[in-house]
């Protein structure tokens, strides 16, 4: 052993951190065809998640290129943003955009496709200009060969810049079937009115582009000796076994990325429903989670729950957050979506505090281009979020879970529901359907649609 402490594979660029760690390779340029160099830096987006960002450079020609990629996990559903530009103010947005993302402007009906583009950080403002600048490359030879055409392509370049110079609203499109995809929220963590965030289920076509297979399908391919993942049998592991253990199972720290282990068991909730917790602590830089997963299906109604916090005692009450649940709190104009907290069971004061520890450890997201004032508003809402953590300001927690696998503790005894709390059962949307896969989900005679498929082909 060399006696060095170890180091997370993706680490903050901080000035505790001089020298991060850059491989460098040796690679071909594909201007001069000569050799240059890659350099690959692993690191982390704040509010965002891990990255790789890579560099190319040749001496000989002066060629340069640079791309990111997502180094983080594919996320469970595919992402859709959506943002009205109303001002030049929004066209310097920054925008996070990995290879799979499509982008497109609703009014002048264009767009850029998934995987035509490397992912990237920039603004509203770069992705036209680099677009402009596309559509322009070879610009002369049309207007020699095809003359008509190049006009054509000169109009609508001309189109491009009166909203690249924010002369006109538009609306700005991302797409992305990973997921990995991100748009700067000015106000956060208020809620964007110019900004729709939606998550959309993917389909079978988008799961296999990503690599992504079923259980069935994993098992087709093996009988097929395509794949080399064995199925378990039906009995192998009854579910018996399964509530008395508590099973271990390798993974990546969250934080670092650094190989570690993640502890699963299942448990009851007394006066709520069994759930999956599972935690997992990491060697390299002490990373400590838990998270907490439903162990029933998703419930036929969807839950609002509203609890005031007037006191230390409403601080101390449990909760249950799944990773459908969203959570708002009115009276500081704050709201936090499903993804950004994850599932987790813990206490009021400690959704709280994780909420706090994000921004404060976050703060700095692009802090090359945040104004003073940007900076002093994310200040203050830290402040009062101590604020009530210290139990000196009233509110009202909202959590709103259309899976309805959520929870909050009652002080009354029994099953009886306290004056504080309040719980609203309600029929979900459709567009709350989508988001969960119910829509096209089949539940009975869902083996006809099989035998008609194999009947056609025979």
């Amino acid at each position: 052993m060399d006696g060095n402490p170890k180091k997370p594979i993706f680490r903050d660029l901080t000035a505790e951190d001089p020298e991060p760690e850059a491989t460098e390779i040796e690679s071909l340029c594909v201007n001069c065809m000569k050799n240059g160099t890659t350099r690959l830096l692993l690191t982390k987006i704040p509010f965002y998640r891990e990255v790789i960002l890579m560099s190319f450079e040749c001496e000989d020609c002066g060629y340069r290129n640079n791309e990111i990629q997502s180094g983080g996990e594919i996320a469970d559903r595919g992402c859709k943003i959506t943002l009205e530009v109303k001002n030049p103010q929004d066209l310097n947005r920054k925008v996070v955009k990995s290879d799979y993302s499509s982008i497109k402007i609703v009014e002048m009906d264009f767009e850029i496709p998934s995987q035509s583009q490397k992912g990237e950080i920039t603004t509203i403002e770069g992705i036209l200009e680099r677009s402009i600048k596309g559509l322009q490359q070879e610009q002369e030879i049309r207007r020699e060969n095809h003359p008509e055409v190049a006009e054509q392509i000169d109009t609508f370049c001309q189109s491009l810049t009166k909203l690249k110079d924010g002369k006109e609203p538009f609306t700005f499109v991302l797409e992305d079937i990973t997921g990995n995809c991100h748009v700067e929220n000015p106000s956060a963590p208020a809620a964007d009115p110019q900004l729709t965030i939606t998550r959309f289920v993917r389909s079978e076509e988008q799961n296999h582009q990503l690599g992504i297979y079923t259980k069935a399908e994993v098992a087709k391919k093996s009988d097929e000796g395509n794949f080399l993942l064995k199925m378990i049998e039906e009995d192998e592991w009854p579910l018996e076994e399964l509530l008395g253990e508590v099973l271990q199972f390798s993974t990546l720290c969250p934080e670092c990325r650094s190989p570690c282990e993640t502890n699963m068991k299942m448990t009851s909730i007394p006066h709520f429903k069994e759930v999956v917790i599972m935690a997992t602590v990491c060697d390299v830089c002490g990373c400590k989670t838990n998270e907490v997963k439903s162990g029933s299906g998703i419930e036929e109604f969807g839950v609002r729950i509203e609890v005031k916090i007037e006191g230390r005692e409403d601080l101390s009450r449990d909760v249950l957050k799944s990773d459908t649940c969203g959570l708002i709190i009115p009276e500081i104009d704050c709201e936090v979506g499903p993804s950004a907290l994850g599932g987790r069971f813990t206490t009021v004061e400690g959704i709280l505090d994780a909420i706090k520890k994000q921004l404060s450890e976050g703060g700095d997201t692009f802090v090359d281009s945040s104004d003073e004032t940007t900076k002093q508003k994310l200040d203050r809402f830290i402040e009062t979020l101590g604020e009530i953590i210290a139990g000196r300001k009233k509110i009202t927690l909202i959590l709103d879970d259309p899976a309805g696998n959520s929870y909050v503790q009652s002080l009354a005894d029994g099953d009886a529901m306290d004056d504080a709390l309040k719980i609203t059962k309600y029929t979900r949307s459709f567009e709350q359907n989508e988001e969960l896969g119910l829509n096209d989900m089949k539940t009975e005679n869902y083996g006809e649609e099989l035998l008609e498929k194999e009947d056609t082909k025979s």
